[in-house]
C-alpha cells in the first residue's frame, strides 16, 4: 500500500505542479488541496492523465469549517459513569433562530467542497478539497462537465450548505422543501430549525408557525445495569439492580 501511495503522490506532484496547495497523507489515503481558480484544470488532468486516470467521481460533499476545533463536549473519556457532558453553551443545539454562533479562528475559508475520486485503471482513490474564498457567498466551479455524476452531489451541497456551483446545468434544492429558508447543515443553523408546520383544521391546510420547543442538547445515558441481562449474572442481581448514569 505504501508503495502505491508513493507512486500516486509522485504522479500528483508532477502533474499538478504549481497548482497544488497542499498534499497530505493519513490513514492510507491522500488528500490534495486545490484553489478554486485551478479546480477545473486540475480536474481535467486528474481524469485524463494516464498516470492518474481518475475516471469516476464517487462523492462530493460540502463542509462548514466555521466551528472547526471548537466543541462544547468534553469527549476525552467515556466510561461506566456516562459520556462526558456539555461544558460550554456553544453549539447550535442551544441556539434560537437569529442567535449568533461565535466563529472559530482557524485560518481558513469557511466553506469547502470535498470530492472523492476513483481510478478503475489503477484501483486507487483520491480526496480532492477546494475552499470557496468568499464566506458570505461561497461559490465554486461545477464539475458536471468533467464528471456528470457530480450533478446531484452539487445540488445537495448547494441545498445543505449554500455553496453555489457556477455553470451547473440545474442548480436547485434537492432535499428540502420548496419554501425552505436557510441551509440546514451550516453550523449556525439552529437544530430546532426556523419554523414548524401543522395541519390547521379551521383553515383546512398545513400552516407554518414559530418553533414551539425549547433549544436543548440531549445527553446520552449509559445504562450500567440492565434488567434484560440480570439473569446472566445471578450473583450481581441482588447488588446494584438497574441503574443509570
Amino acid at each position: 500500500m505504501t508503495e502505491r501511495l508513493d507512486t500516486l503522490e509522485t504522479a500528483l506532484r508532477r502533474h499538478l505542479a504549481g497548482r497544488l496547495r497542499h498534499l497530505s497523507r493519513a490513514c492510507g489515503e491522500l488528500t490534495v488541496d486545490i484553489a478554486a481558480d485551478d479546480l477545473l484544470a486540475c480536474a481535467e488532468l486528474l481524469r485524463d492523465a494516464a498516470e492518474l486516470g481518475f475516471e469516476q467521481l464517487i462523492d462530493l460533499c460540502g463542509v462548514d469549517y466555521s466551528q472547526y476545533g471548537r466543541d462544547e463536549w468534553a469527549t476525552g473519556e467515556a466510561s461506566g459513569s456516562g459520556f462526558s457532558r456539555g461544558v460550554a453553551a456553544g453549539s447550535t443545539g442551544r441556539l434560537r433562530f437569529g442567535d449568533e454562533l461565535p466563529a472559530a479562528d482557524n485560518g481558513r475559508p469557511r466553506f469547502a467542497a470535498v470530492i472523492h475520486l476513483l481510478s478503475y485503471r489503477h484501483n486507487w482513490r483520491l480526496r480532492l478539497r477546494c475552499h470557496a474564498e468568499d464566506d458570505e457567498f461561497p461559490r465554486l466551479p461545477s464539475l458536471c462537465g468533467i464528471w456528470p455524476s457530480a450533478n446531484w452531489y452539487e445540488r445537495e451541497a448547494f441545498d445543505l450548505f449554500g455553496i453555489v456551483f457556477d455553470d451547473h446545468p440545474d442548480l436547485r434544492r434537492l432535499l428540502t422543501d420548496y419554501g425552505f429558508v436557510g441551509h440546514p447543515f451550516r453550523k449556525d443553523f439552529p437544530l430546532i430549525g426556523h419554523v414548524e408546520m401543522r395541519y390547521d383544521p379551521e383553515q383546512g391546510r398545513v400552516v407554518y408557525q414559530p418553533v414551539s420547543i425549547e433549544p436543548r442538547v440531549l445527553v446520552p445515558r449509559v445504562i450500567r445495569r440492565d434488567n434484560r441481562y440480570l439473569h446472566d449474572d445471578p450473583e450481581g442481581a441482588a447488588g446494584e439492580g438497574a441503574g443509570g448514569a
